[in-house]
């Protein structure tokens, strides 16, 4: 429970005052211009966390393009309903201090203090939809679609590999 405070905790500042990173060309290797938008409209918190979750794949010698493009819109289904700092720190408290209620509160319209709850249960199908109108991969919408669920105990196929490989470096950064 404490490294994942901390981890919270630097993600918190990260959003406040971390680094804003810029489209680089790097980025637009794994992109479809029509992805490129989407990643775009991002909040610009959102695009560093995406930005350092490719360069950790990449220095961990991940080259799979659909894994690298999942990593660069994992989050893009938040575009729907961007979150504020608030917002993600009721994510955060609520989850930690009100495990089974989330999911109710994760349940109806996204809006008032449902919101950000709504959000972070519901964001990973939105991107997947999103990135799949955008003209993703199969295999890049499924990962994108299935990033949040709990990590398989053992992958046994190489699209569970390569989203254990995703959410292990998501859960990282």
């Amino acid at each position: 429970m404490i490294s994942r405070l901390a981890y919270r905790s630097r993600q918190f500042w990260n959003a406040l005052f971390g680094p804003r990173k810029h489209l680089t060309s790097e980025l637009l290797l794994y992109l479809t211009p029509s992805q490129q938008q989407l990643f775009r409209r991002m909040q610009p918190s959102e695009q560093a966390h995406a930005f350092q979750l490719l360069k950790s794949l990449e220095t961990a010698g991940q080259v799979q393009p659909d894994l690298l493009a999942a990593a660069l819109l994992h989050d893009v289904g938040k575009i729907l309903y961007p979150l504020s700092i608030i917002d993600r720190v009721l994510i955060v408290l609520g989850k930690q201090l009100f495990p089974r209620r989330v999911k109710h509160w994760a349940e109806g319209t996204p809006k008032g203090l449902r919101l950000p709850f709504v959000v972070a249960e519901h964001h990973a199908e939105w991107g997947a939809k999103l990135a799949a109108e955008a003209g993703a991969t199969s295999l890049t919408v499924e990962l994108i679609r299935r990033h949040q669920e709990n990590h398989l105990p053992e992958p046994s196929s190489q699209t569970e590999r390569l989203l254990a490989t995703l959410q292990t470096a998501d859960d990282e950064n």
